[in-house]
């Protein structure tokens, strides 16, 4: 990868929440908004704020507001604005848009997901599963947490209709060969569904070359609002019955799958979102996240213990650690003491915490993104030395 120098100090100064004391590492959780997203939401309710297809000033604003959102998601996501469908979260639109599917289904029908995933892509397959009788099977990790591949082929049968995945973990940050999953559950005549909530704030996505059916993101992990985004491939939506009330649109096909008024506000603060992204470039935002997460690897004390891929290759810089003689939760609060924030628990990994013998108390869980700064990498290791 190709070295471009970031300016932080620039980027934080963007950052209204970022001018306190704190080190925030909880992105993997939520990352803060640049301002610009704050004052496109305010500035959406102060201005625009209306329903749709009304003939006056606020509702013209709001129906080119969505017009706009639904372009700006077409090109962050690499598809056909029709096919970039808003919701309320990523785990909502996923269990919409897979009991959608399941009219499709039979029972004795097979979905493979994976011990990598969060569960907002696995429950709404246990629980289709239980609606219809079909058979849910779980690809397995290698000890290092890469995705086992063979296992994936060795599951694929006749009856496999969906093969889940995510392309990078929640947990411990390892990322999928996403191009390959989808090559296989293509060639068993199965749908790839995409899980990339995590990787959505570390590197560009796009659906078009990955070849993925369906796939779901979070912008409030990219530095906007809390909202969901899926991608659905559009000779899917064209053949699916949504569940929609009468009297409103069913074209262009997201719209069939965007259930009742939309929350109009947080589009704007998405848009906002992408447009900080792309005024900063992912060449910049990966170079300086993988020398943060470098420089967390090679400063990490004897005391801890890391789950996952010791290096920066094949992952984004997120880490899942504990420290000898210490509860994650203790080292989360002892941090927190200091003005570092960190996860604990499991984050809703179940599978991979559970791979890891981690299932009681999890592990800790700290995330760089953009606007991290070596000096905040260097108090977190400080942190952790002196536990």
């Amino acid at each position: 990868m190709s070295t471009v120098a970031l300016d932080v100090d620039a980027v934080r100064a963007r950052f209204s929440a970022l001018q306190s004391p704190t080190a925030f590492f909880d992105g993997p959780g939520g990352t803060q908004c640049p301002d610009a997203v704050i004052d496109a939401i305010a500035g959406y309710l102060r201005e625009s704020n209306a329903n749709l297809g009304g003939p006056f000033g606020n509702s013209r604003r709001s129906d080119a507001l969505l017009t706009q959102a639904h372009l700006t998601a077409a090109g962050f996501l690499g598809c056909e604005p029709s096919e970039a469908i808003f919701g309320q979260n990523m785990t909502t639109l996923n269990f919409m848009l897979t009991r959608t599917l399941g009219r499709t289904l039979r029972a004795g029908d097979e979905i493979l997901v994976t011990r990598l995933d969060h569960d907002g892509n696995v429950a709404p397959w246990l629980e289709l599963a239980h609606d219809l009788d079909l058979k849910v099977g779980f690809v397995d990790l290698h000890d290092d947490t890469t995705l086992d591949l063979d296992d994936l082929e060795r599951q694929l049968t006749g009856r496999t209709r969906v093969v889940a995945f995510t392309l990078a973990s929640n947990a411990v940050g390892t990322l999928t060969d996403a191009k390959r999953i989808v090559e296989l559950a293509h060639e068993a005549g199965a749908l790839a569904w995409a899980d990339a909530v995590h990787f959505g704030p570390h590197g560009p996505i796009d659906v078009a070359s990955l070849g993925a059916d369906v796939l779901l993101c979070s912008p409030y992990k990219f530095f906007g609002p809390h909202l969901g985004l899926a991608y659905g491939r559009s000779e899917l939506l064209e053949s699916w019955r949504p569940y929609k009330v009468r009297p409103s649109d069913m074209t262009p096909l997201a719209n069939r799958f965007e259930t009742g008024t939309l929350a109009h506000e947080l589009l704007a603060g998405f848009v906002a979102a992408v447009e900080h992204i792309e005024s900063i470039g992912w060449t910049a935002i990966q170079s300086h996240e993988r020398a943060l997460g470098q420089q967390f690897l090679d400063g990490l004390p004897a005391n801890v213990t890391l789950y996952g891929l010791p290096s920066m290759d094949g992952r984004v810089p997120t880490f899942a650690f504990n420290v000898d003689g210490h509860t994650p939760r203790a080292v989360a609060e002892r941090l927190a003491e200091r003005e570092i924030a960190v996860w604990d628990g499991n984050y809703y990994a179940v599978e991979v915490m559970d791979r890891l013998g981690l299932g009681g108390d999890g592990a800790v869980r700290v995330g760089f993104v953009h606007y991290n700064t070596p000096a905040e990498v260097d108090r977190l290791l400080d942190a952790l030395g002196e536990l």
